[in-house]
């Protein structure tokens, strides 16, 4: 059989060619002894071997005998049996695959699990542009070259972890196998040596490539790559699919206006996840292209008067999907149906209101005939006129706009603005805008941007006045479903997976429901009647049990938020901003330092508290003042339970009390000033056991570093 070459590093290969004819009849050493001599006269360092590939434990073997190693596999074992298809017999068929496919099986998993213990290994797959295209009378050979595809493919996946990357080269040379089926003239122009520099590149250690197709040929290289029309949803819940269906809609299935780029398995799937969540919704659609004709049609369109009722259960089992928890005394008001001021948390607004959607309300749109699938919450905006009732029946007004974003740096997007007004009898309760967009869509010759729809805006400039950050738990988003989304991408993971996901993801409205109770409580004491609007855009997915990190930004009565994922850095709500009721007009009020400091304690007490209680054992209230004034109160209990941090009047008794400004109490944790010289100074004031400052430095300085 013909070459099948494996380099070890990168002078020291093992040449593997048992010399048979190109029907794979024969054997000789020739061919393996010639190329052996010419590396070897190069100054390299080179064996033969001339077993079959399909003996991979032997070719392999050989290598490591002779070099210890293997880095490179160069699968280039072929032959040909050209037969029309009718005229292939099943020796035609199975030869080509034992030397093809099946010796680039064995070979490569003999070296797989060298290349896996040192923690690096390129594969070259040599394929051919008739496995690509297909060819008359090589059905043997182009369904075995497309195979090695498939193979190089699903290795590239499985070695990525391992720095063990796969390749695949269809390439034009002259050779054995090419002289029997190209004129001479053109043999001797396409050189072997105009495809090595690719298969040279592919195998450095530098080259990141993985997973590529590439066609190579007469000094020229090209990627490869799959391409997918935007298809057409044929099928529509209890209904039946016809083939009559396929018939009618056959052009615009095989168009290839905005077509998609797949290139891997979960973003092929994806369309179909969609496509089963949107036939059963009953909101199937047609595709983007399609919209065009008639999408005018639904501009300022009313949707059907919708209702939707709920009770205290629905607002308590909200405020626990959105992370509250009775370890926090402040949320009982919001978690207890008997507390005094039990409440409505601000953000349940969008669930009465989001009802309406998601029950069919776009689906009944006349002429929006979108494909569901491609549709992606992109921002909300929510804004009340009163605290929420926990209790009411309200009743919800719809109509839809359009506008279009479009750019070098975009796909077209066709973005759906639906306002929302949310009645309570006469009275209007809150407004939604759900901004969402269609991935592909758009040139409808509608509005370009709408000038109702609520802008997200960018923060200040400068470091956050307050940061908070909050674990959601394995199972948040299990909890915030029970709200009313019941999509599987956030609770089955082979859903997710078929998503695009390697777990199923929390939903974005519960990461806006995190922020939105973060602002409440560090701006506006937890008071409900404070909350008057909020806009979020939603940057990326959060994996439940991850821990959100809320920065906030107060600039008078407006704070602006960004919220990103603690373990990652990542962004995952940005442009957002919280509107307040009841603070000053006047210039924008600082926070003090010290925030940033007790939102870090309170995050290790969450991640520490039971060590922290053995080593300190004591409750410490804190009294921190800004120009004088009493700008903040804290208590550190690291007596009770697993330890707790509070914000604001404590109901139990401190241990000791500590008055400090904010500016010297960021130099105490800065470690510039100590606490014992901040107290004898007289910059620091205590009221109790004042020997329990020799503990502050267990607290400020092991477990607040910024």
């Amino acid at each position: 059989m013909p070459p099948a070459i494996i380099s070890v590093l990168s002078c020291c290969n093992e040449v593997n060619d048992l010399g048979a004819d190109t029907k794979g009849g024969g054997k000789s050493s020739a061919a393996a002894d010639k190329v052996v001599e010419e590396i070897r006269a190069k100054g390299g360092k080179a064996v033969a071997n001339y077993d079959s590939v399909e003996d991979g434990e032997k070719l392999i073997q050989s290598a490591l005998d002779a070099f210890g190693r293997i880095d490179i596999v160069v699968n280039n074992a072929g032959i040909l049996r050209d037969r029309s298809f009718v005229r292939t017999s099943d020796l035609d068929w199975d030869l080509i695959h034992r030397v093809h496919l099946r010796g680039s099986f064995l070979v490569s998993r003999a070296a797989w699990n060298h290349m896996k213990n040192q923690n690096f290994g390129r594969i070259i797959m040599t394929a051919s542009a008739a496995g690509i295209y297909g060819n008359f009378g090589q059905a043997n050979y182009s369904a075995a070259k497309l195979g090695m595809l498939g193979l190089a493919n699903t290795l590239a996946i499985e070695g990525r972890k391992y720095n063990i990357h796969c390749n695949t080269i269809a390439p034009i040379a002259g050779s054995r196998l090419t002289e029997t089926v190209m004129p001479p003239d053109l043999v001797a122009s396409l050189k072997p040596e105009y495809v090595a520099p690719l298969v040279l590149w592919l195998c450095h250690e530098q080259c990141q490539e993985n997973g590529g197709l590439f066609e190579v040929g007469a000094g020229w290289i090209g990627k490869l790559r799959w391409e997918r029309s935007q298809g057409r949803i044929l099928r529509q819940k209890s209904k039946p699919m016809t083939p009559e269906g396929v018939r009618d809609q056959w052009k615009e299935i095989c168009d290839f206006t905005n077509a998609t780029k797949p290139t891997t398995i979960q973003e092929s799937l994806a369309s179909f996840v969609t496509v089963l969540s949107q036939v059963e919704s009953g909101e199937v659609g047609a595709n983007p292209a399609a919209a065009a004709t008639s999408v005018t049609m639904a501009v300022g369109q009313k949707l059907p008067t919708s209702s939707f009722s709920y009770s205290h259960t629905q607002c308590i089992l909200y405020a626990l999907g959105v992370g509250m928890s009775t370890k926090d005394p402040d949320h009982l008001r919001f978690l207890y149906e008997g507390h005094p001021d039990f409440s409505c948390l601000p953000t349940f607004g969008v669930i009465p209101s989001q009802s309406s959607i998601m029950d069919g309300g776009l689906s009944s749109v006349p002429g929006l005939n979108i494909d569901f699938t491609r549709v992606l919450h992109g921002e909300q905006y929510l804004e009340l006129y009163k605290p929420l009732p926990t209790s009411v029946s309200p009743t919800h007004k719809r109509h839809l706009c359009f506008y279009e974003l479009s750019d070098t740096s975009v796909k077209l997007k066709c973005w759906l603005y639906l306002p929302v007004n949310t009645y309570s009898g006469k009275e209007l309760l809150c407004y939604n805008q759900f901004s969402v967009f269609v991935v592909g869509a758009g040139g409808f010759g509608v509005k370009r941007n709408s000038d109702k729809a609520k802008p997200p805006l960018p923060p200040p400039n400068r470091a956050p006045d307050a940061v908070v950050i909050d674990s959601t738990t394995r199972d948040q988003a299990a909890l915030y479903r029970l709200s009313g989304d019941w999509n599987p991408l956030h609770i089955d993971p082979s859903f997710a997976a078929m998503g695009g996901f390697k777990k199923p993801i929390l939903h974005g409205l519960c990461s806006f429901g995190f922020a939105g109770r973060h602002v409440l409580k560090q701006f506006a004491d937890n008071d409900p009647s404070r909350f008057k609007a909020i806009k979020v855009r939603f940057a990326k997915p959060v994996t439940p049990g991850q821990s959100l990190q809320t920065e906030m930004w107060k600039e008078g009565n407006r704070i602006h938020i960004q919220c990103k994922v603690k373990e990652t850095g990542e962004v995952v709500l940005t442009g957002a901003y919280v509107d307040l009721h009841g603070t000053s007009e006047g210039s924008p009020e600082k926070l003090p330092q010290s925030e940033l400091v007790f939102a870090e304690i309170g995050r290790r007490i969450k991640d520490l508290g039971s060590e922290l209680v053995k080593k300190v054992n004591a409750v410490f209230g804190w009294e921190i003042t800004k120009d004088g004034k009493k700008a903040a109160q804290w208590t550190i209990d690291l007596k009770n339970g697993s330890g707790s941090l509070h914000k604001g009047p404590y109901t139990g008794k401190a241990d000791v009390t500590i008055t400090i400004s904010d500016e010297d109490f960021m130099e105490v944790v800065k470690g510039n000033l100590m606490p014992q010289k901040a107290f004898f100074s007289g910059k620091l004031k205590m009221r109790g056991n004042i020997m329990l400052s020799q503990k502050l430095e267990v607290i400020l300085k092991d477990y607040a570093k910024l």
